[in-house]
């Protein structure tokens, strides 16, 4: 990846409280796989029986997307083995799926380290996504029952109470779990398959760089597209979408604070 350019504006929204148990959603190889039980290492140990190169996988996922692990961090092998408990050739593959599903950079002769994405591939990121979601919208509208419409409605009054309720790491997963019940309503398992990888990708960007007690999806915006699909207003909807999705960018800044935990401590081994 690029090195990161200068901040991008960020425009604040509602603040949150309290906390809930519904996570954010993780890079797409990381769903379906073992919970990751931070802390319940202790330096040096592994577990009997235990796939220890998920548990790393899950480990740094987990820590970067409640913002512990901040990007640029170096995971250093011997650091990790160390952690972990393990030879260098687990911690290789544990870095190479984490590389592949862009949470951390391998760079020659310099190691890994938590991705910086620069403002360019934010952009295209984001720019991909528009035109997915303006792709399946109109499916939705086409194939969608009244019971569908109806579903949607209740993850929506989901989605409103924790938005006021939860802690920001927490109900972000709701707002992302919006877009993917919209993939599946398209009844396009391809394009339901890209929508998924990309809002995990787009979700990371957000859980990384958007600070603090700003909304990751607007309810709102969210209803209003709900309101123009049941209404068969298919362009209305594509448009409320786009500018939603535009919305959300710009909230995002590129920045990361210098990290003043222990690797250890960052991963929630300590």
């Amino acid at each position: 990846m690029k090195k990161a350019a200068a901040p991008v504006s960020v425009t604040t929204s509602r603040s949150r409280r309290g906390t809930a148990p519904a996570p954010q959603t993780a890079p797409a190889a990381a769903r379906g796989r073992p919970k990751v039980r931070p802390g319940a290492l202790a330096k040096g140990t592994v577990d009997a029986g235990d796939d220890v190169e998920t548990r790393i996988y899950e480990s740094v996922v987990a820590s970067v997307m409640s913002q512990r692990l901040r990007p640029g961090t170096k995971l250093p092998e011997a650091a990790l083995c160390e952690l972990f408990g393990v030879g260098r050739s687990v911690v290789q593959k544990a870095l190479q799926r984490l590389a592949h599903d862009h949470v951390v950079e391998l760079r020659p002769n310099r190691g890994a380290m938590v991705a910086m994405p620069s403002r360019e591939e934010v952009g295209q990121l984001f720019e991909a996504r528009r035109a997915l979601e303006a792709a399946i919208l109109p499916l939705v509208a086409q194939h969608a029952t009244r019971a569908d419409f109806a579903s949607l409605r209740r993850q929506l009054r989901a989605e409103h109470r924790a938005m006021h309720d939860y802690a920001q790491t927490e109900w972000a997963g709701l707002a992302s779990a919006f877009h993917q019940r919209l993939g599946e309503l398209s009844r396009n398992p391809i394009l339901q398959r890209y929508l998924n990888e990309i809002i995990s990708r787009c979700s990371l960007v957000v859980a990384i760089f958007q600070p603090p007690g700003n909304a990751t999806c607007e309810h709102d915006e969210h209803a209003r597209v709900v309101e123009y699909l049941e209404q068969g207003k298919v362009a209305q909807a594509v448009a409320e979408m786009d500018a939603h999705l535009r919305a959300l960018e710009q909230h995002i800044r590129l920045v990361s604070p210098a990290a003043e935990q222990s690797l250890a401590g960052m991963l929630g081994l300590e």
